[in-house]
């Protein structure tokens, strides 16, 4: 892998990740651009203890643009873009209208392809295995900046997620403090650890979903994959590796290795779950990853959450009064049904 990092014309950080033979990177971006000017602070909410990031900035970024508007597509003659080379493998540049900057954290956006038209699950294992190079990198670099507490990869796809550009992408955010999921899952895991003197919940949890095995959408080498017990999305499915890690970079190379081609075809079985006619389904992909500081990262197990909101051909999960208001899921679809059908889905 050969990584070259330069500077868009506001000053942000761009860096591109290309195969060692690709040809070099080094246009320079002659946009008339205006520094970057964030207006956003981070409040905590004394009753739930929640820390919530106002950032009225996002109100002008970029909005559903035509194609051949688009800011992720390679620049061409007459139309610049937030990627001033010709082509590229893959680009990861501070986004422009970040939730989290300066102190409190970054916000990255990382390109998958240059194919406007992409997709996560069409990209090829080599250039899959760039993408996952690019989140382990980034994930080692923004974990040594000052004030940097948790590093989350994901992936938005669809409209109906709320997406706001097309082309194939995924966001890095670089939280300075640990999120709330995280801090239910800690304290799941010490308070598991009190009560059995000492055995760590995810390797139980894991092990569980395996020898049950009703709920197992895949099985590699390396990975497992399974729709959890108390599912809360209608089409969720959670990915471990089989040696627990607390992040991405401590993967090992035969996991690595196994990734790409188990990550694309859960993106894959997602897409055909509802048949052939319905539009690609829209989805969350959620690298969830122990914090950087915390005195118990060694026991928290890095994992990929991927789910959909859709529930059935052309109807949505919306998060209604139970879900919004008291953080009660209702899922209309048993895990055990959700599982087999993610498995009938298999490629062939």
């Amino acid at each position: 892998m050969r990584k070259t990092a330069t500077r868009l014309a506001d000053g942000r950080e761009l860096i591109y990740y290309d195969r060692a033979d690709a040809p070099a990177r080094d246009a320079v971006d002659r946009r008339p651009l205006p520094p970057v000017t964030t207006v956003g602070e981070l409040r905590r909410d004394r009753l739930l203890g929640d820390t919530v990031a106002i950032a009225a900035h996002r109100q002008e970024r970029t909005y559903h643009p035509p194609s051949d508007a688009c800011p992720l597509c390679p620049s061409r003659e007459g139309r610049p873009t937030e990627i001033p080379a010709g082509d590229y493998q893959v680009a990861v540049f501070e986004n422009r209208f970040p939730a989290l900057a300066g102190e409190a954290g970054r916000c990255e956006v990382v390109c998958f392809t240059a194919d406007h038209q992409g997709s996560f699950a069409a990209l090829d294992d080599q250039r899959a295995r760039l993408v996952l190079d690019a989140w382990t990198d980034r994930t080692r670099e923004l974990s040594r900046m000052p004030g940097v507490e948790q590093v989350f990869c994901f992936e938005n796809r669809g409209a109906e997620i709320g997406v706001t550009l097309a082309h194939p992408h995924g966001q890095i955010y670089a939280y300075p403090f640990v999120t709330p999921r995280t801090e239910r899952m800690l304290h799941s895991l010490e308070e598991h650890r009190q009560r059995t003197g000492g055995a760590n919940l995810f390797d139980e949890l894991v092990a569980a979903e395996e020898a049950d095995g009703s709920r197992v959408v895949l099985a590699g080498e390396h990975w497992l994959a399974f729709v959890p017990y108390a599912a809360r999305w209608p089409y969720e499915v959670h990915l471990y590796p089989r040696r627990r890690v607390p992040d991405l970079p401590a993967l090992d190379e035969a996991a690595r290795a196994e990734l790409p081609g188990v990550h694309r075809e859960l993106a894959r079985r997602f897409d055909r779950i509802f048949g052939p006619d319905m539009p690609p389904t829209p989805y969350i992909s959620a690298w969830h990853q122990a914090p950087v500081h915390h005195p118990r990262r060694r026991e928290f197990a890095l994992h990929l959450e991927f789910f959909t909101i859709r529930r059935t051909p052309g109807k949505l999960k919306f998060l209604a009064g139970s879900e919004s208001g008291m953080n009660v899921f209702v899922n209309d679809v048993p895990p055990e049904a959700a599982a087999r059908r993610l498995r009938e889905v298999a490629s062939g």
